[in-house]
């Protein structure tokens, strides 16, 4: 199924459904003071942040005012509000693009606090990458609980995968590295390094996270390590803040943004993009294995119009 058709099924389960809250005040019959509130008031709502809440009315009120003869009502406007939120995302380089497959093998550092979905995404990429055909192999550094050894291992029987593990309590930095010796020794194409879920204002388990890229960045080098951050929609402004904190501890250079289908703060997407410059390259629709999709800057655009 498509990004678009699955983003559209997804958000119907949203208890409070933005999109869908968005696109029909542009239904409104003309421009007035209730129009431009509550749309101000939708956007603020769904974290898209203040910045780009209020550039984005102050920009449509310009193109409405500029281009009376073709933009009679906020229906005219569609178009236009999705070219502007499409602009917006395209803007951060790598936005909604794959990995580079063509650094072998590639390391990807996946973080995230606990519960952000990091382990699950981990298995996702997984699965995502045996079907195209790569051959992977994932790292079970989260060594302080063995329930999250045996998630991942349990990810591995299914995508076919082979899991680096010691027990736990191990240092993890080491069993990162003996996976790295594992995937450069047997030629894989991916490294997948699952790390222990930590909240991003604990000092020491943020300079653990630190030491494991160290590691990782000395052995891989630059050019074949992505710090990938595992991000929960739900948490909208939270989640931002959350990057902002791993990103000054580690570089973090691609986002995976979990729980889509279950948020109300849909436009967290867009304060990530202007906030940060990093590009969210996949979006989690769904609990499944294959429920793990590239996002698409203009597809999310014409989801929140509900545009075809």
């Amino acid at each position: 199924m498509a990004f678009f058709a699955k983003l559209r099924e997804g958000l119907k389960s949203v208890k409070e459904k933005w999109s869908g809250g968005i696109a029909q005040l542009f239904s409104s019959s003309k421009f007035d003071d209730d129009f431009w509130d509550s749309l101000e008031e939708k956007l603020i709502a769904g974290d898209t942040g203040l910045d780009f809440t209020e550039e984005t009315i102050e920009f449509l009120k310009a193109e409405a005012k500029t281009n009376k003869k073709t933009i009679k009502t906020p229906a005219d406007l569609k178009s236009v509000f999705v070219n502007k939120i499409t602009s917006e995302l395209n803007s951060v380089k790598g936005m909604g693009e794959a990995f580079d497959m063509t650094r072998k093998p590639l390391v990807l550092l996946m973080a995230g606090v606990n519960g952000s979905g990091k382990t699950t995404s981990a298995g996702k990429l997984a699965v995502m990458f045996r079907k195209q055909g790569k051959s992977v192999i994932m790292a079970a550094s989260d060594t302080f609980r063995a329930a999250a050894v045996e998630q991942l291992k349990i990810w591995g029987e299914r995508s076919g995968v082979r899991v680096i593990a010691q027990g736990q309590g191990s240092d993890p930095a080491a069993v990162a590295f003996d996976a790295w010796k594992a995937a450069e020794s047997s030629k894989a194409d991916v490294l997948i390094v699952d790390t222990a879920g930590r909240l991003h204002d604990k000092h020491n388990l943020m300079e653990e996270l630190r030491k494991i890229h160290r590691v990782l960045l000395r052995e891989a080098g630059p050019e074949r390590l992505e710090v990938v951050l595992v991000l929960d929609s739900v948490l909208g402004q939270n989640s931002v803040i959350q990057a902002k904190t791993f990103n000054e501890i580690i570089p973090v250079s691609s986002i995976i943004l979990t729980k889509y289908d279950n948020t109300a703060k849909g436009g967290v997407v867009i304060s990530i993009a202007r906030t940060l410059h990093i590009p969210v390259r996949y979006i989690g629709l769904g609990e499944g294995p294959a429920d793990l999709n590239n996002f698409d800057s203009l597809e999310f655009a014409n989801a929140l119009m509900e545009l075809e």
